[in-house]
């Protein structure tokens, strides 16, 4: 098979060529394509040199079309329409669209935004499933190798090709068990560094952000148990003196089961914002578009329930 050097070749062309296979006429050709009829006219001295045919021939009311002519009518509107295809963004419908939307979150983002992302894709796109990613020892790569949609959590800087945005403020508040000995009282800082302490953290190791401040301020507390899931924290404060500070979006989460109380860690800065990342060749794929929308829109609550 001959191999046609594309580079050489005015794909345009191939626009007046089905214009004018559909006139058979140089003349309405060119008002159909909005040029001079010279134009078009050399269009065609162009494509008959192309092709090595005269594609237009004569004929008793006009133009006819050659067998070559006749022969690239299919496959011409099929390329076109390919091209077509290619260049138009596709159309999502969130109502009609299935399979899953994979979410990168720790447990404790996964507790709080969970339900809500749950909920609103229930109203946008029922057949859709959720499926929360543990977060592993390189976050952002499953992003970029798509192990991840997106990702959910205190992001504070991210790699080149990673894009973000806030989704709402939080801060840290210390969760109590219901007859706690600091329950009831003011807790103050001495207090809060006598106790003992629960953590959540997935590895197991580093700073916590309650650690760093500790350390910013010359002090460090006695963390006594680390845990990899919010759930487990909760089950040992509930039945323990020990403490754990945590952000506030979880009190309704932890409190619906009325075992605790909050109240605020005497630490200071305690403020901080859950963001929302994505990879940047996602950025304007249809699907995508939907679905950060969607999850700032299920976010959007939180925003006014954490009192700062």
């Amino acid at each position: 098979m001959r191999e046609v050097d594309l580079r050489r070749i005015d794909l345009n062309l191939l626009v007046v060529l089905d214009a004018l296979l559909d006139e058979r006429s140089v003349t309405r050709a060119a008002i159909r394509l909005g040029i001079s009829q010279p134009a078009a006219s050399r269009a065609l001295g162009r494509l008959r040199a192309l092709f090595a045919d005269a594609l237009l021939v004569d004929g008793p009311r006009g133009y006819l079309l050659s067998v070559r002519a006749e022969e690239l009518r299919p496959a011409l509107r099929q390329t076109l329409a390919g091209i077509g295809a290619m260049l138009e963004a596709s159309a999502f419908e969130p109502a009609k669209a299935g399979g899953e939307v994979r979410l990168l979150m720790t447990d404790l983002e996964a507790a709080v935004l969970g339900p809500r992302v749950l909920a609103q894709l229930a109203r946008e796109a029922p057949a859709v499933d959720l499926v929360i990613v543990p977060p592993g020892p390189a976050p952002m790569e499953a992003l970029e190798t798509g192990a991840a949609d997106a990702a959910a959590g205190v992001i504070d800087q991210a790699p080149a090709g990673i894009l973000r945005r806030t989704l709402y403020e939080d801060r840290l508040v210390t969760f109590l068990r219901h007859g706690h000995p600091a329950a009831g009282h003011d807790l103050t800082f001495d207090r809060y560094l006598a106790f003992d302490h629960i953590a959540v953290s997935i590895t197991g190791r580093g700073m916590s952000a309650v650690d760093e401040r500790l350390s910013a301020l010359g002090h460090s507390r006695r963390v006594r148990v680390r845990v990899p899931i919010f759930l487990a924290a909760a089950e040992i404060a509930a039945s323990s003196d020990m403490v754990m500070t945590l952000p506030a979006s979880l009190a309704g989460t932890a409190m619906t089961a009325g075992r605790f109380v909050t109240v605020p860690p005497p630490i200071g800065g305690t403020q901080f914002a859950l963001s929302l990342a994505w990879h940047a060749r996602h950025q304007d794929a249809p699907r995508h578009v939907w679905l950060r929308r969607l999850i700032v829109t299920a976010a959007q609550p939180l925003e006014s329930a954490v009192p700062l």
